[in-house]
């Protein structure tokens, strides 16, 4: 109750900085045209503070229509932006804050005081960066809407520590976060994975989250991803989603057999799921170990099904191992020094939360304020983690500066 009136608090003082800032901002508006524009923004600032509740509605439980769902992402774009006008409006406050004490510690110290202080009032200058900033986000997240199957190749070198002869340039192609429910386009999904097949992989793996929720949102999509194949196999494991945790069901057994029949249609389309299992894969007599572990974040509001230490219990500690573990935040917490011979783990988990800057000069992003490890290579040591910034898109229906990927990995002897 306490977390519902704060966000219901959070939401008003959005909505009314929001406003105040187009109110300002249009200061030097002639009044009839003013008045038409302030009622049509008011109108769609009450959808976009009422989209959060929208979404929790159908977002589980199923959208009504395509259209629905498509308003209520672009209105959730807008609730976005004016959270950063608000933003602006209250750093531009604090100021007037600061100005106005200012201004009253000098005229305390004036003798004879003054008559009157001077009226201190928001700045139309600063309104209108206000909307400037809500409008540019807002339409960046609109247009990240069609970029959200834009699939984009990153290849990635990675030097392994006493990596078998046979193994040196084996090439892996690495999916995570497949997210199927929130796939509305078929013809693009199946050419992104056209791609990763024309990839030519050694080796498939796929860390995790392949559902929203439910197992049959995979189903439209089986015949697709049955297409990936590779010499080596295609392996899997269970992400956060998979496991139906964010949804009701009608019994706990009704929850179970939604589990079994995800795994049931990984393993129709060719992959093999690893349940804190590994397996040993052999190229020209040499052998590398594939370790699968269920899902196990080191946050606590995240789900714990994962047991490392089963899933290497039957490995051969003189073998490098790979792991495959979902949330990146495991790696640290249970990987890194005390099983060495696990030389690269992948992850992704993080989306890259969908939004972000990337280039020679800048990474950066939202996420990285919650994990620390969040996109791409990363390494202590001799050990190696890979984030995969996922394949599909899971709440926002696209990506801004974040690309769906698709990851090549090759490993090399290190020298």
């Amino acid at each position: 109750m306490r977390t519902l009136i704060f966000f219901l608090l959070f939401l008003a003082a959005t909505g009314y900085y929001a406003v105040t800032a187009v109110y300002t901002g249009l200061r030097n508006v002639d009044e009839p045209t003013r008045q038409v524009l302030m009622v049509a923004y008011a109108l769609v600032s009450a959808g976009a503070l009422a989209s959060p509740f929208m979404f929790s509605r159908w977002s589980a439980a199923g959208w009504p229509n395509p259209i629905v769902k498509h308003t209520v992402h672009a209105l959730i774009a807008v609730l976005l932006g004016q959270i950063l006008m608000a933003a602006v409006m209250l750093a531009g406050d604090l100021l007037l804050g600061i100005g106005a004490v200012l201004v009253a510690v000098q005229a305390a110290g004036t003798a004879p005081p003054s008559d009157g202080m001077a009226t201190i009032s928001r700045s139309p200058i600063t309104a209108q960066l206000a909307m400037f900033s809500g409008s540019l986000l807002t339409l960046g997240l609109l247009y990240g809407v069609s970029q959200r199957y834009r699939y984009r190749i990153r290849t990635t070198q990675i030097p392994i520590k006493d990596l078998p002869h046979a193994f040196h340039g084996l090439r892996i192609v690495h999916l995570s976060d497949i997210h199927a429910g929130s796939f509305d386009n078929p013809q693009a999904v199946a050419k992104g994975v056209g791609l990763a097949v024309a990839l030519n992989p050694d080796l498939v793996l796929f860390s995790g989250d392949l559902v929203n929720n439910r197992a049959d949102e995979f189903e439209p999509y089986l015949d697709i991803f049955a297409r990936l194949r590779a010499p080596l196999g295609v392996y899997s494991v269970l992400g956060n989603h998979d496991y139906g945790d964010y949804i009701r069901w009608p019994s706990r057994g009704a929850k179970q057999e939604n589990l079994h029949r995800l795994l049931h249609y990984q393993r129709m389309a060719g992959w093999q799921p690893l349940l804190n299992e590994s397996v040993t894969i052999q190229k020209g007599g040499d052998r590398l170990t594939i370790i699968g572990v269920e899902n196990w974040s080191g946050r606590a509001n995240f789900s714990r099904y994962g047991d490392l230490a089963k899933a290497v219990s039957k490995t051969l500690a003189d073998y490098p191992a790979i792991l495959l573990s979902h949330d990146p935040s495991h790696w640290e917490a249970e990987v890194v020094d005390t099983y060495p011979q696990i030389v690269l783990t992948l992850s992704g988990h993080t989306h890259g939360m969908q939004f972000g800057i990337e280039s020679s000069w800048l990474k950066w992003s939202p996420v990285q304020y919650f994990y620390k490890q969040w996109a791409g290579l990363y390494q202590r040591g001799h050990q190696h983690l890979y984030v995969n910034r996922g394949f599909g898109f899971l709440g926002y229906l696209g990506r801004l500066g974040m690309p769906p990927e698709i990851a090549l990995l090759e490993l090399v002897k290190a020298p």
